[in-house]
């Protein structure tokens, strides 16, 4: 069950961006891949705080939203990422919004958000340029560095 409920932000685990077929497309990139894991653990520690105010087990809860006691602690300590109907289940078993689940309530951006948002005055050719320079690799990033320097230099 927790194959369809749940999704996996460790790592290795992360390596596709989701359980519907993407395999073979790239895994999320590191900055992505922190901040996705810094909102799993960020939901988890909301969550059992909710549940421990409500004064209920993870196994009452995890029989609540449908899911094994095992998958929900792992869910709890950050391991794992509810899909969207189990975080919708999550929220009404322990009356909670979704927003202060996902730790959105506050004046201050939550923890796991990208604290380097793009610039505004960057235009379409820029970002569409920056999306094809974060997919390089270290060797490719040096030789488009290279050509950028010459490029500077005749201009």
């Amino acid at each position: 069950m927790a194959s369809k409920t749940t999704f996996p932000v460790t790592p290795e685990q992360s390596s596709t961006t989701s359980r519907r077929g993407t395999r073979g497309k790239e895994a999320l990139p590191r900055g992505k891949r922190e901040a996705k894991q810094k909102l799993s653990k960020s939901l988890g520690d909301t969550a059992r705080e909710a549940r421990q105010r409500a004064g209920l087990t993870q196994a009452d809860v995890a029989e609540h939203i449908g899911v094994a006691t095992e998958v929900y602690g792992r869910l709890e300590r950050g391991l794992l990422m509810p899909s969207v109907p189990t975080l919708r289940r999550l929220c009404l078993a322990l009356n909670l919004p979704a927003d202060a689940l996902l730790s959105l309530g506050s004046a201050q951006p939550p923890a796991w958000a990208d604290p380097s948002p793009l610039p505004e005055n960057e235009g379409p050719q820029m970002r569409r340029l920056m999306r094809h320079v974060r997919k390089l690799s270290p060797a490719q990033l040096r030789a488009l560095s290279l050509v950028a320097a010459t490029l500077r230099r005749d201009g």
